[in-house]
Parts: structure tokens; C-alpha cells; sequence
């Protein structure tokens, strides 16, 4: 029931805030200060909601040092981006045409600010913390990992094949993010510094939601197989293997700080145990 009502309440505020960011699109200022709104928001309602359903401090949204952990992770994302782009560029698959739009950036800021503090209490703080008590933190993450790839293929320009990606590169790599720090923040800040350095800088597509001007004006183009198409370079190569490589650095911080939770073992029912030691 804690999961149901907590994953209710988190969707309430992100339904309400994308509806709301969706009424002033093309004005980027109401953008900006809608989508940091609803992130705080989210947040907020978060919190109470596990401190009344587990009767507990939801010290995974603690005040104390947020401010650190999401810089840290704002620097992870965007620095990850850069070097799938990097990549790309190299290879003849992005360039940059001049500068782009300083106000669409900012508008991009507070849409992508929303979206990764809201999914990542969806998807790390609720379901991802909630399974890996059942199950432990190697089949939470995988089962919550697929989750959250499927759940981009109700964007325009989705595809399987993208999906896919999403579920290895972001899926596992921010679950095993918490699993490492124990708090949200570092999650969202690199969820956060992914998505705005694909839109809100170099202007790519973003898991199959089409391109849009952020600082850079850039251009993709050559074989959709190693730029990732109109899904975005989210689902390209470069982008599964940084992902791959940052997931097995968190999950080796885990296991260094004793972070992973092991599967729970089903006990035998204690007549059953009584006869079987007869």
C-alpha cells in the first residue's frame, strides 16, 4: 500500500505540473518558474508522504548537503553528455552551426527540472527503493530499469530499440547512482545535467521528443544506428557504453560502502521448520 499511495501522490504533482508547464508553452519565463514549481513540489509531497506512510525522516530528500550531491551529479550528467556528443562529432554525426536561444534554454531548464525530480521519485525513490527491500539491489535495479526504459515508448518519436537503451544506459546507471550516495540528489542532478545538456545545450533530440533550440544550434546526421536517430543519442552506442561504464562505478562505490541489499530469503513457516528438525 506505501508504494501505491506514495507513486499516486508523486504522479498527482507530475500530471498537475506538466499540464500546467503544457498551458504557457512558447512563453519561456512561465515555463522556467512552472517547472522549478512543480519540482519542489514533488519533492515536498514526497517527503510527507513516506514520512506518514513509513513513519520515518525521508532522509533521502534531507536539506543538509542537497545543494552538494545535485551539483555533483549536475556535473556527472552533463560531462557524460559532452562525451557522447564528443563522440558523435568525431565521427561526423553532430555539428554546430552557431549559437542558439539563451530564452529557450531557460525555458528547457525548468521542463527538465521537472521531469527528473519527478521520475526520479517515481522511479529510484519509490519503486527502486521499495523492491530492492524485497528482492535486493541487483533485480530492483534490473526490473526498475526496464520500467523505466518502456516508459518513454509513449513519446513521439519512440522506438524499441530506444526504449532499450534508455532501460541499460539510464535505467541502471541512476538506480545504481542511489544505490551508492543512499539519496536522491545525486539522481537528479544527473538526470537533470543529461537531459538539459542534450536540449538545453547542443539542441538534440531527447528520448524521441524531437529536437529543440537550447545555447548551440546543432544538426544531426549520418546513420541512425550510431547517432540514435529521431530518438536522440540517447540511443546510440556511445551513450550505452558511457552508461554501462558509470553504472558498474556506482555499483562498485555500493558495494565498497555496503550499500547493496541482498535478496530476501523466504523463511520456512515455523511448524514446517519443527518437523523437518524431528
Amino acid at each position: 500500500m506505501r508504494l501505491l499511495v506514495q507513486l499516486v501522490a508523486v504522479a498527482a504533482v507530475a500530471f498537475v505540473g506538466s499540464t500546467a508547464v503544457a498551458a504557457v508553452e512558447g512563453n519561456a519565463l512561465l515555463t522556467l518558474v512552472l517547472g522549478l514549481a512543480t519540482a519542489v513540489l514533488a519533492v515536498v509531497v514526497y517527503g510527507r508522504v513516506v514520512r506518514w506512510t513509513e513513519r520515518r525522516a525521508p532522509v533521502e530528500v534531507a536539506v543538509k548537503g542537497a545543494a552538494a550531491a545535485v551539483a555533483r551529479g549536475l556535473v556527472i550528467g552533463v560531462a557524460m553528455f559532452a562525451a557522447v556528443i564528443g563522440n558523435i562529432a568525431f565521427n561526423d554525426g553532430y555539428r554546430i552551426d552557431g549559437l542558439g536561444s539563451p530564452e529557450g534554454a531557460a525555458g528547457l531548464a525548468g521542463f527538465m527540472a521537472a521531469a527528473a525530480v519527478t521520475e526520479e521519485l517515481l522511479f529510484r525513490g519509490v519503486l527502486f527503493r521499495i523492491i530492492e527491500e524485497r528482492i535486493g539491489t541487483w533485480l530492483a535495479l534490473s526490473l526498475t530499469g526496464l520500467l523505466f526504459g518502456l516508459s518513454h515508448l509513449t513519446n513521439p518519436h519512440a522506438s524499441l530499440w530506444g526504449a532499450i537503451a534508455i532501460a541499460i544506459e539510464a535505467g541502471g546507471m541512476l538506480a545504481a547512482a542511489y544505490a551508492a550516495t543512499r539519496n536522491l540528489w545525486v539522481p537528479i542532478g544527473l538526470h537533470f545535467g543529461w537531459n538539459f545538456a542534450a536540449a538545453g545545450i547542443f539542441s538534440t533530440e531527447v528520448s524521441g521528443n524531437g529536437a529543440t533550440e537550447g545555447l548551440l544550434r546543432g544538426e544531426t546526421s549520418g546513420p541512425a544506428l550510431f547517432t540514435g536517430g529521431e530518438f536522440g543519442p540517447e540511443a546510440s552506442p556511445p551513450a550505452i557504453g558511457f552508461g554501462v561504464l558509470l553504472t558498474i562505478v556506482f555499483l562498485w562505490l555500493a558495494h565498497r560502502r555496503g550499500n547493496l541489499v541482498p535478496r530476501r530469503r523466504r523463511t520456512a513457516p515455523a511448524a514446517a521448520t519443527a518437523t523437518l528438525s524431528q
